[in-house]
């Protein structure tokens, strides 16, 4: 199973939700947008994909503006306050975590071709 972290308005990761889905694997899509963020969710989702808060954050939003300088506390604050500053898509599943931009990186974490999905 993969879980995507998922804007619907965003072509990068619509390409991605629709890559996974050709895997034929289920695919559980969080609307992060609608569903916010936590900091420990933020922390672990980082962690795991090899990302800090900087590198994630999406930096061209307008609540960003301010965000030039500050530490990865500040930048994590902001994240829960505002979801849109979290880079999209973050895409789990069972051969790792990616944040999948550009789009092909998603394939980081797809099965080997030929094998099963898990494992």
């Amino acid at each position: 199973m993969y879980v995507i972290h998922h804007n619907p308005n965003c072509s990068t990761s619509r390409r991605t939700l629709e890559r996974l889905e050709a895997t034929g694997e289920r695919v559980e899509v969080i609307r992060y947008l609608e569903d916010g963020w936590t900091r420990a969710q933020l922390l672990g989702l980082f962690a795991a994909a090899g990302v800090t808060p900087r590198e994630a954050l999406r930096a061209r939003e307008p609540q960003a503006g301010d965000l030039a300088d500050a530490d990865d506390e500040a930048i994590l604050a902001a994240m829960v306050a505002h979801p849109v500053l979290v880079e999209r898509p973050i895409v789990c599943g069972p051969y790792g975590v990616r944040l999948c931009r550009p789009g092909e990186r998603v394939a980081e974490i797809l099965p080997p071709s030929g094998h099963p999905a898990a494992p």
